[in-house]
């Protein structure tokens, strides 16, 4: 079976864990400080903080930004359920706006309509790897005064007019989990080039620690081991790589059911680059998307759907009093499809698909 997403490791990531384990300093250190430095110079921001994983990106994001009880944070309900739980976390309220159906990403047009006198910030969602709408985004901030987090735990390598996620608002978030363009096994980043905002997550991750046992205020656990940081550093050398075989991967899928009248293919809008963490399309009905997954996997080939529920119908937040009404969301979570296009995927399988779903 081929899988919807494999990590790429060769001896090179085995050697550099070789070597963290060979110099007893496994917790956080001089790799974490190398793959921090590394990966602040391949997004092209001032500062990169390393964490134990993306959702603690997300939450010390927010805690460091000053968003708390009682504040308001627009975010789409068309994402991992990351994206808002580390709003609660902060006590904060995520408010859900629809998604644009060609893009699947969060609408600028709905986000106005949300915003209050307790809106803090926006949480855009770079979806499958393609950056929301920035500019528009970016505007609508300035005007609010609001603070823009980017949740670009998919988008490692994506960009807007060269200029790449992880820099396109006030910081960003990353996550290494192993289904990610890069991996650590688990492990996240937030960018940014806000000086006392990086040094403040610093703190927050580390018990509130500038020297070790001097605390200067409340913080968490939240550190990234040396022996995640030495895969990182590995995997960022690969990543250009990576994007390059998986753009290629995208590129023959999209030719190959551009024309079907029952599939749609998200939108990539002019001088955006998509970073192509999974190729991502549309059924003209639900029944035609479980056709589809039956066939491929009769096939051998894997496929997800993300998302089966947004995150306004999940169960807990419908408990929360949470009726939202969401239509391009919801339409998405009953049609949308997700392939395989990482680096381990074969042309005979691109052809397989293409075949498969013309059918």
């Amino acid at each position: 079976m081929l899988s919807i997403a494999r990590p790429s490791l060769d001896s090179k990531e085995e050697r550099a864990v070789i070597r963290v384990l060979r110099s007893g300093q496994l917790t956080q250190g001089k790799w974490v400080e190398m793959f921090e430095e590394r990966f602040a110079a391949f997004i092209g921001t001032k500062y990169a903080v390393a964490v134990s994983n993306g959702t603690t990106a997300l939450y010390l994001a927010l805690l460091a930004n000053g968003i708390k009880d009682g504040d308001e944070v627009i975010t789409p309900s068309f994402s991992f359920i990351a994206s808002a739980n580390a709003v609660l976390f902060v006590g904060a309220q995520p408010v859900f706006v629809d998604v644009d159906p060609k893009t699947f990403t969060i609408d600028p047009r709905a986000i106005e309509k949300k915003i209050t006198k307790r809106t803090k910030a926006i949480l855009p969602v770079h979806l499958f790897g393609l950056p929301a709408n920035m500019d528009s985004i970016r505007k609508i901030a300035k005007k609010h005064k609001l603070v823009v987090i980017e949740d670009a735990c998919q988008a490692h390598g994506a960009s807007i007019r060269r200029v790449r996620a992880g820099n396109l608002g006030d910081l960003a978030c990353f996550s290494f989990y192993g289904t990610k363009n890069i991996t650590t096994g688990e492990g996240g980043m937030i960018t940014t080039n806000n000086k006392l905002i990086a040094e403040r997550i610093r703190l927050l991750r580390s018990h509130g620690m500038k020297k070790q046992y001097y605390h200067q205020l409340y913080g968490f656990n939240f550190r990234m081991t040396n022996i995640a940081a030495a895969i990182g550093i590995e995997q960022l050398k690969k990543l250009p790589h990576f994007l390059r075989i998986r753009k290629e991967n995208a590129e023959i899928l999209r030719k190959g059911l551009q024309k079907s009248k029952n599939i749609s293919l998200q939108v990539t809008p002019k001088r955006y680059t998509h970073a192509n963490h999974l190729f991502s399309i549309t059924f003209r009905s639900p029944g035609m998307r479980e056709e589809a997954i039956k066939k491929l996997e009769k096939e051998g080939i894997q496929t997800g759907i993300y998302y089966p529920v947004p995150i306004h119908q999940q169960a807990f937040y419908k408990s929360q009093g949470y009726k939202d009404s969401l239509p391009s969301t919801e339409t998405l979570s009953k049609t949308i499809l997700s392939l395989p296009v990482h680096p381990a995927v074969k042309k005979r399988d691109l052809r397989v698909m293409i075949k498969v779903l013309n059918a």
